[in-house]
């Protein structure tokens, strides 16, 4: 057998390998991934997303034949895990997807209260530990792990930073037209509260809202624009769970499932 044989060879059980490789994915995305519902949309993304960020990885990297900070590994990975973890988190709140871990990130935190980046940081980290058998380098796995955390973290923040809610308490004379003006303007429902003002004994009304954070600024807006003299209260809430905000990942078991429709049964058993 010449050279020029044993080279084809190589060549095609290359690419029978790679087939194989190809079609494994598309069987395990497929039949693992796709039947949770992550949505057509989020697959598309992910493949736009996956094709855009290895040619961005293909064009930048001859560019950088040497660390910009040079000599100084550690800041290396601190820089490079907080801009990936951000990069990451803007893709993710937008829907998008890298094509790597973040898929089984993105699945764990629709379905649990698994935040995204916690998820992505164990997945990763048992990748970074068993590369041990083919390195065989602590340098390698302690920086990996290092950038984990960095980039997980910094991946979590941003995600969590367009969840993050407020509370509005309103007291004005004015309080149906601010009402009227969230509903119209800002597109957030309002409820009413009653309330006493206990120097003056005046009942009043209390419009209380909820909206992201970033939403703040146009409720304040809408606010000063209608009664400069209303008194604001704003808060952090932890958690707004409903419609027009996330939704509650709590799994009900099923015995209280069946109790709580039992209950709603009238007993027809019952003699008169």
């Amino acid at each position: 057998m010449t050279d020029t044989t044993r080279k084809y060879i190589k060549l095609a059980q290359d690419y029978v390998m790679i087939t194989l490789g190809l079609f494994t994915y598309a069987f395990g995305f497929t039949a693992f991934i796709l039947p949770e519902k992550m949505g057509k949309q989020f697959v598309l993304r992910t493949i736009i997303g996956a094709s855009i960020s290895t040619l961005f990885i293909g064009v930048l990297q001859p560019m950088f034949p040497q660390p910009i900070v040079e000599q100084q590994t550690f800041m290396n990975v601190i820089l490079g895990a907080v801009l990936c973890g951000l990069g990451l988190g803007v893709v993710f709140t937008h829907g998008g997807s890298t094509g790597g871990t973040d898929i089984i990130a993105a699945m764990v935190a629709k379905h649990s209260t698994i935040s995204f980046g916690r998820t992505m940081m164990y997945c990763d980290v048992l990748i970074i530990c068993s590369s041990y058998l083919l390195f065989h380098s602590i340098d390698k796995i302690v920086y990996g792990l290092i950038f984990m955390v960095i980039y997980s973290v910094a991946a979590d923040r941003v995600i969590n930073n367009t969840r993050q809610s407020v509370q509005f308490l309103i007291i004005s004379k004015k309080w149906e037209e601010i009402a009227d003006n969230i509903n119209n303007v800002a597109h957030r429902g309002c409820t009413i509260l009653d309330g006493i003002g206990w120097y003056t004994k005046d009942a009043v009304k209390i419009v209380m809202v909820m909206c992201r954070k970033h939403e703040s600024v146009n409720i304040f807006r809408i606010i000063k624009e209608t009664d400069r003299k209303a008194i604001i209260t704003q808060s952090n809430v932890n958690g707004v769970y409903g419609f027009g905000f996330d939704e509650l990942k709590v799994r009900v078991k099923k015995h209280d499932t069946e109790r709580a429709t039992n209950a709603t049964v009238p007993n027809t058993d019952k003699k008169e």
